[in-house]
Order: structure tokens, then C-alpha cells, then sequence
């Protein structure tokens, strides 16, 4: 084939009507074609895409670049840096000869940048804190991040039904685990039995042990208050940049439950917050993760299952997840036909599997006339990579053997003291890392206070009583607003609006008294 109709064929597929994020340079026999620009389209980037390639590649730079032209253009970016290579983006990066020569050959321009970015944690890292009540999760996800059978189902679900009768607030791992005791071997297993249902001592005792496996991941520091609200990762600055939201997860490698039930709960509150704006329009949120493996590695057949489904809806919400590994076989195969736009750098051949893997992976890309995928795959150098996006019709683009552009920001690591900078600018850190323990089941439950309804106010008292046992969802309301002034009354209201079914079945939203500046809502 000519390069005349090389040239054709980019200008023609890569061309596109409306918004666009620039990749890089095509090339044509190995040789980069000035003004044949690879691009994608930013309708189409809620269809999900893939990064990868071996280590070494290129991969993190080209997440980086990407992450950088989503701010540019208004979009919102949540970034899972594993290795802590990627937080350099919140400061500009130094003249390079090498990357201006890079971008000079792409036809593109250069100029160092630093971007807004937030830093978060789920660990012992330092950033915003995020996290969740159980009360959030639901028996069901609670249920299936545990990993428990029917029965055992049954039981949790006999817990959270109690506890919100009872309005006893399950806000951390210790109060779920005093309920548990409480019903199952305390003062309250008479009670349940004849108005629930008996939970036996097996099935507590398996629960126990999960909650304990759970806690030694790190469930303890990120089941608890504040519970993050995911409006939060829509910030704007002052100039209508996005901000970019890194979550800093270097501690977490050997720790993929922790990894995995953090994801699911993130994906499924943010698929029922955010609204529906169908495949029309601008994302609003890009979420790459990267070691992508992590969450596939312990992930139970039941929470791949909710992983898929959320997958598959939640584009219509405006979101666009990137998956990015060492390579696809490490993606499911019912998460890798989600996947619209792929990025893939190099492998490597060392072993007869490797050469059958790479030859699956060239597979699965359109066929083009101008290159042989499974040899070029084993020879990109660093920093190019094989290209194919969805355009703006939801067609694949053919496959481009593209140079990626370089990033404006740091490409190294921030120092510690930088990080504390970036925490200590925050508008929203210091109200997330306040701890927090409020008087909730476990308190009530080991009697180091008294039940929640004999310490309410007079007024309040009144206002509980006047309303039936039962209350439609307009007596909820009023109750709230004739009662907003009591901290205690709003934890009470806030865990009892919770639909006991979790986030994934349309929990109704936090309240929330902040009013942020710049954001989506």
C-alpha cells in the first residue's frame, strides 16, 4: 500500500466533527507522518478504552498525556497510581530536547504545565481520606464483598433490618461486628428469633472471620465517616480546568479485596448519583485504574458480576473507565469486549505463551493493510503504540501505528513536602480527614452511651413520636426539616433513608450542607 493512501485513510478515519483529544503522530513504514494526527474523539471516550503493554513501555506517560488534555478540555479525571509515578501531574515538567523533537515530528506544541489535582487515600497514604458506612454498602454488597452463601446472606440481611428498626447507626466494621455479637449471642438473640429469624452460631462464625480478613486489608480505615461524597470529583479551578483526582494506592498492591470492594462501591455510588445524560455530550468523568489486575485478582464470580453490569450502564451516566495493565489477557473477557478505544504498547516474547498471547492480542484489533500486528507489537519502542478509537459514529477507527504525545507535567514523583502542599490547599481535605466517631451501634450496643432516642431533645422526642411507625417517604422529609439542628437526628434520618439494598439498587442521595465552588452540580 502507498503512503498517498496511508495518508488517506488517517485523514479520513481520525477526523472528526467535534471535540477531540490529540494521541500523536501516525506512521507510515516506521516513519512518523507530520499532519497525519491520531486523535479520539471526546464523545466516544464514555465507551470505555484499554491500556497496555509490558513494563517499561510507555503506558503511565500515556495515561498521563491523556489525563492532561481531559482537564484541558473540562473533564474530570480520577487516577489509581499504584506505583506513585503519576502525582508529578500537579507540577509543570522541564524543557527536554528529546520531547520537543518528539512533538515537533507530531506537528503538536509543547509548552510545561502543571495541572489541579487533588490527592486521595484508602490507606496509610497521605491525601483526603475516602470512605463509606456499611450502611452505604446494603446487606447485599455488604454480602457479596464478604463473600458469603445464601444463609449467610440471610443473616447479614437480618442485621441491617434490626439495626434500622432499632435506629442503630452501622457506620464501621465495629459496629457491624457488635450487632452481629448482639444477635447472635447477646441480649438480642431472643428478640430476633421471634421477630426476625434465628441467626446461628455458623453462620456468625463464618462472618466473624470475613470481617476479620476484611480488617486486615484495611476495611477498618476506609468503612467509617465522613463518608466521601463522589460530587466531590468534579471540581473546576478558577480558569474552567478539570481537576484531576489521584488516588494514591502504593501500599495497597498486596491488598486486592481491599482494592477490588473500594472499586465496586465507588463505580455503583457514582453510577446512582451521577445523572443520566446518554451517549450524547461531553464525559464528565474519566476513571483510569491502573494494575487493573489487582481488582480482578480475588474479585468473587458474584462481584465480576456487578463490576460487568456497572460497566455496561454507567456510560450513560457521563463516565469513562480506562483500564490499563502489562497486558489484556489480564482483563476478563466480559470486561474486555466493553472496552471502545485501545492503546496498546508493546509486549514482549519470551516464552512459546507469550508469543501465543501477543498473537490473541493482534487478533482482536482490525485488520489492516499496512502493518503485520503481531510482529509490530514486539518491536515498538518506548513510547508508540497500535491505536484504534471509536469515532464519533461508534465504528472502530483502523488501526494506526502511532507515536504518543509527550506530558506537559512532571514526569517523576512528588517529594513528600510537596505532597503536603498540594493536601494543605485542598478546599475539601481538611473536612474528609476529620475523624470522626459518632455514637453509633457499637456504642449503643456495648452501653458507653444510651440509645440514641433517650438523648434527644425535648422537641425532637415530640416530632418522633407524632409520626406512625411506618412513615411514607414525605413524613421522612418533614421529620428532617423539623429537626435539621440535631446531629444526632440527622445520623438517625441519614441511615434510615438508606434503601436496604445498597448503592447498587438506588440508594437515595447523602445530604450534603457544603456548596462547592465550580462543581458539576
Amino acid at each position: 500500500m502507498s503512503i498517498e493512501k496511508f495518508k488517506e485513510q488517517i485523514s479520513t478515519s481520525y477526523n472528526f466533527s467535534g471535540k477531540s483529544i490529540l494521541l500523536g503522530g501516525a506512521t507510515f513504514d516506521k516513519n512518523i507522518i507530520k499532519g497525519s494526527a491520531v486523535k479520539i474523539p471526546l464523545a466516544t471516550i464514555n465507551r470505555h478504552g484499554l491500556i497496555a503493554g509490558a513494563t517499561g513501555t510507555g503506558k503511565t506517560k500515556s495515561i498521563q498525556r491523556i489525563a492532561e488534555a481531559l482537564s484541558e478540555q473540562g473533564v474530570n479525571v480520577l487516577l489509581m497510581d499504584i506505583k506513585g509515578d503519576i502525582s508529578g501531574i500537579s507540577k509543570a515538567g522541564s524543557e527536554n530536547p528529546k520531547i520537543k523533537e518528539r512533538m515537533d515530528s507530531i506537528g503538536a506544541d509543547w509548552s510545561p504545565r502543571k495541572y489541579p489535582t487533588e490527592l486521595m487515600t484508602i490507606s496509610n497514604e497521605k491525601g483526603l481520606r475516602m470512605r463509606a458506612t456499611v450502611s452505604e454498602f446494603g446487606p447485599v454488597l455488604f454480602s457479596k464483598v464478604l463473600e458469603l452463601n445464601e444463609s449467610q446472606e440471610g443473616a447479614v440481611a437480618i442485621i441491617f433490618k434490626y439495626c434500622d428498626d432499632k435506629k442503630l447507626p452501622l457506620l464501621d466494621i465495629k459496629d457491624f461486628r457488635a450487632a452481629l455479637q448482639h444477635l447472635s449471642e447477646g441480649d438480642g438473640k431472643k428478640e430476633i428469633t421471634q421477630n426476625y429469624g434465628a441467626i446461628s452460631s455458623a453462620s456468625a462464625g463464618v462472618i466473624m472471620r470475613k470481617l476479620l480478613e476484611l480488617e486486615m486489608q484495611g476495611g477498618d480505615k476506609f468503612f467509617g465517616e465522613k463518608s466521601f461524597e463522589v460530587e466531590d470529583l468534579l471540581q473546576k479551578d478558577d480558569k474552567g480546568s478539570a481537576y484531576i483526582n489521584i488516588l494514591r494506592l502504593t501500599d495497597i498492591q498486596d491488598r486486592p479485596k481491599l482494592f477490588s470492594t473500594f472499586m465496586l462501591c465507588l463505580l455503583a455510588e457514582i453510577y446512582n448519583k451521577f445523572p443520566e445524560i446518554g451517549d450524547k455530550g461531553e464525559p464528565k468523568l474519566v476513571i483510569f485504574i491502573d494494575e487493573a489486575h489487582l481488582i480482578f485478582k480475588e474479585a468473587s464470580k458474584t462481584l465480576m458480576q456487578q463490576l460487568e453490569t456497572i460497566i455496561k450502564l454507567i456510560r450513560s451516566k457521563g463516565v469513562g473507565i480506562f483500564f490499563c495493565t502489562q497486558s489484556p489477557a489480564d482483563i476478563p473477557d466480559v470486561i474486555l469486549s466493553q472496552l471502545g478505544a485501545k492503546v496498546q504498547h508493546a509486549l514482549r516474547a519470551f516464552t512459546a505463551k507469550d508469543r501465543k498471547d501477543i498473537k490473541l492480542v493482534a487478533e482482536n484489533f482490525p485488520s489492516s493493510d499496512f502493518y503485520k500486528t503481531d510482529e509490530l507489537i514486539t518491536e515498538l519502542g518506548i513510547g508508540e503504540a497500535l491505536v484504534t478509537v471509536l469515532s464519533e459514529k461508534g465504528t472502530p477507527t483502523p488501526l494506526v501505528h502511532t507515536i504518543m504525545c509527550a506530558p506537559q507535567s512532571r514526569m517523576d514523583v512528588l517529594t513528600p513536602a510537596e505532597q503536603d502542599e498540594i493536601i494543605a490547599a485542598s478546599e475539601i481535605a481538611a473536612e474528609y480527614n476529620e475523624v470522626i466517631d459518632r455514637k453509633s451501634a457499637y456504642e449503643i450496643l456495648k452501653g458507653k452511651l444510651e440509645p440514641a432516642n433517650e438523648e434527644m431533645p425535648e422537641q425532637e422526642e415530640k416530632v418522633v413520636e407524632e409520626k406512625p411507625e411506618k412513615e411514607s417517604s414525605s413524613g421522612i422529609a418533614d421529620t428532617i426539616k423539623a429537626v435539621a439542628g440535631s446531629s444526632i437526628t440527622k445520623t438517625i434520618v441519614r441511615e434510615l433513608t438508606r434503601g436496604l439494598f445498597g448503592v447498587l439498587f438506588g440508594s437515595p442521595k447523602k445530604t450534603t450542607t457544603r456548596r462547592k465552588k465550580n462543581s458539576f452540580f
